[in-house]
């Protein structure tokens, strides 16, 4: 079944169009920020409470809680995701460099601070492989560790607060940045990780913190490697002190190893059988605790274990405030792989569960979760990749499983915590390797990734390369800045191409890739699938120059006899005025002008601006120029489907002064209609388009 649509409709120029249907009255830019000034500031008891839910959504979500519907799930799911906190805490507090009881506490603060503040319903945050590991980085380069240094020193005690004081004032300084880009409203920034980035850089810092956990599970006492190249020094300390393995710690690390792949393996292909996931890593850690207590271990076989764990809720603390100036640099990719990977895992279970999130919200929560537990001796936290699967697929909710979490990990720092002394650290290395399955699971990406978009994958191989080649924080800055090349190279090179009529349409479309779209006689179409900015004006003029043939050489030329003709026309006008007969040698030159210009067969430029996002000052200039040498040789130039702000910055330019402003219309069909009137002269201004 086919149908066919007429459309009578006069031409409309830009400034014809806005007569007939644009605003009845024009507000100053002055009064409308007036208005939205007084709209933002007014002061009531509606506008305070919307304030409050705003800000602090869980007075939004919590009286709106559906109780006999999403208890059960919210109780179950929160209890496993903290009984999953507890052993991963004190296991990404070894990647921090700080003693296992700070990762107990990371797992605490920050998830009650986030269910208060946070958008996300599915979002489990604490402790995440990537971000202590980035860390710890930072903790190893200011207070490194002494080689006669251990467990039973006397100075251990001042040598973890000097660690912890470091992690903490990265998360405080961390959290202010993330206040500070809520204040100025900076959520879009966490879009300049792109997916490709998030994977690559994930994927090659999981690679980091396996090879960074092969000493304890080998029962190496090495100094940990920070820098460039760190992954490959880390790697070649371990191959040559294999020697000195110890074989206890090898023989726990293997078992562990076994249980745990096994069992994580039968979690993910069953998910969705088991109501929730077998809580294998809290398993090991009681087991390997109670036989490491029954057989002395530590003393026999000299492996190295957790040691004391306080009891009690963590006591207020103040940061190392005086390494502020030591740590902006590395806290400032700390704050955005934190975000970044929180908001994206926020955005993806939304889409999924139909819901929405708010990226500057997420700045705040974030902001508060870390500058707050920052004073209680917490080292930087963000969303986490296992424990949110895991809150999701075990029936989660609403933030409200927050506060289950919590509740156990409390429930381990009052009671439980100093059980687990004799609990071997290469359990926690091993806890800490099985954990990053997602992360080495995202290679599979890579296939779709080359079929989809070969520069995205030459993104995600570059940022990968880069961080396991030089090292994580660096790593990120080349994936970023090449991510960020491949997009103003994409701007640059944008194609330019010639447009041609489908038949009794008013649709235009490429001639290189239609070919029944036919140009129009005296009409060159052209359109520019790109922004015109400083980058790219010297491409485009080169492209727009080759399909029209306008060649220095040419525009000389023509401009000569332009103006040789014009010599000519004024002394004709005066023999005729003079001796009253005609200038017989005028209109034959002016015939050859005219016969030279057919020739040429293009009277006439149209450009498309329909994909010409923005111009900057040099593309509007380049305009202008480009409108000068056309009109030098004959030529008109015509401009259509601008949007508003690049016709205010062409307008703003001057480039009326060498363009009738009646040339700029509305689409390109308004443009070839009325060039093609022009050439015959009709009665009517009016357009019939059948399609």
């Amino acid at each position: 079944m086919s149908a066919s649509v007429a459309v009578y409709r006069n031409i409309y120029t830009e400034d014809r169009f806005k007569q007939a249907y644009g605003s009845d009255h024009d507000t100053s830019g002055g009064l409308r920020l007036r208005e939205k000034l007084a709209g933002r500031c007014r002061c009531s008891r509606q506008v305070c409470l919307h304030l409050l839910r705003e800000r602090v959504p869980i007075f939004n979500w919590l009286p709106r809680y559906r109780l006999k519907k999403w208890i059960l799930g919210d109780t179950i799911a929160g209890l496993t995701v903290g009984i999953l906190h507890i052993p991963q805490g004190m296991a990404f507090a070894l990647l921090t460099s700080v003693a296992p009881i700070f990762g107990l506490y990371t797992s605490f603060l920050p998830v009650v601070l986030y269910m208060i503040f946070g958008t996300g319903r599915h979002v489990s945050t604490g402790t995440f492989a990537v971000i202590s590991l980035m860390t710890g980085s930072v903790v190893e380069q200011l207070v490194p560790t002494p080689l006669e240094l251990n467990s039973s020193s006397p100075e251990i005690t001042e040598f973890e607060a000097k660690r912890i004081g470091v992690a903490s004032a990265v998360a405080l300084l961390s959290g202010i940045m993330m206040l500070c880009m809520f204040g100025l409203q900076l959520g879009f920034l966490s879009t300049y990780l792109s997916e490709p980035i998030v994977k690559a850089f994930t994927s090659a810092a999981a690679l980091h913190v396996t090879i960074s956990q092969l000493q304890s599970m080998l029962g190496l006492r090495l100094p940990r490697q920070t820098g460039t190249f760190s992954l490959f020094k880390t790697l070649a300390s371990v191959m040559q002190n294999l020697p000195h393995t110890n074989m206890a710690e090898l023989i726990i690390s293997l078992m562990c190893l076994a249980v745990l792949v096994p069992v994580k393996e039968i979690n993910m292909h069953y998910r969705q059988r088991l109501r929730t996931p077998i809580p294998v890593e809290i398993l090991t850690v009681i087991i390997a605790t109670g036989v490491a207590y029954a057989s002395s271990l530590d003393s026999v076989y000299n492996i190295e274990i957790v040691g004391h764990i306080p009891a009690g809720f963590p006591k207020p603390q103040m940061p190392a405030l005086n390494t502020f100036p030591a740590i902006a640099g590395d806290t400032v990719a700390i704050t955005f792989v934190g975000y970044a990977v929180s908001v994206s895992l926020a955005m993806i279970y939304a889409d999924k569960h139909g819901y929405s999130i708010h990226p500057n919200q997420e700045l705040l929560a974030h902001g508060v979760a870390n500058t707050v537990s920052s004073f209680f001796t917490c080292f930087p936290s963000s969303a986490t990749l296992a424990t949110t699967n895991i809150l999701e697929s075990a029936g989660g909710h609403t933030q409200l499983s927050g506060f289950f979490t919590s509740l156990v990990v409390l429930i381990v720092l009052l009671l439980i915590g100093p059980l687990f002394y004799f609990l071997p650290k290469a359990v926690l290395a091993c806890i800490n390797v099985t954990s990053l399955r997602q992360m080495f699971m995202q290679f599979q990406d890579l296939p779709e990734l080359w079929r989809m978009s070969r520069i995205d994958f030459m993104v995600w191989v570059v940022t990968w390369l880069s961080v396991v080649v030089l090292n994580v924080d660096l790593g990120l800055a080349i994936g970023v800045v090449f991510s960020m090349m491949t997009v103003i190279c994409r701007t640059q090179r944008a194609g330019c191409s010639v447009l041609g009529r489908a038949s009794n349409t008013e649709i235009y479309r490429s001639v290189e890739n239609h070919s029944k779209c036919y140009e129009v006689p005296g009409v060159k179409i052209l359109t520019y699938n790109g922004p015109i900015y400083y980058g790219n004006r010297n491409f485009f003029r080169e492209e727009m120059s080759k399909l029209l043939g306008l060649t220095p050489e040419k525009i000389r030329c023509r401009e000569k006899l332009r103006k040789a003709l014009e010599k000519r026309e004024r002394e004709a006008a005066v023999n005729t005025v003079e001796r009253g007969i005609s200038n017989t040698l005028f209109s034959a030159e002016n015939e050859f002008f005219k016969s030279d210009a057919s020739e040429n067969d293009v009277q006439a430029v149209l450009i498309d601006c329909s994909s010409v996002i923005f111009v900057d000052v040099a593309g509007a200039r380049l305009f202008t120029q480009m409108c000068t040498e056309c009109l030098k040789v004959g030529v008109h130039v015509y401009l259509s489907n601008c949007n508003e702000s690049v016709l205010k910055i062409l307008t703003s330019s001057g480039l009326m002064n060498y363009m009738n402003p009646q040339h700029i219309f509305v689409t390109v069909h308004d443009a070839v209609m009325y060039i093609q009137q022009q050439k015959e002269k009709p009665p009517e201004n009016t357009t019939t388009v059948w399609v």
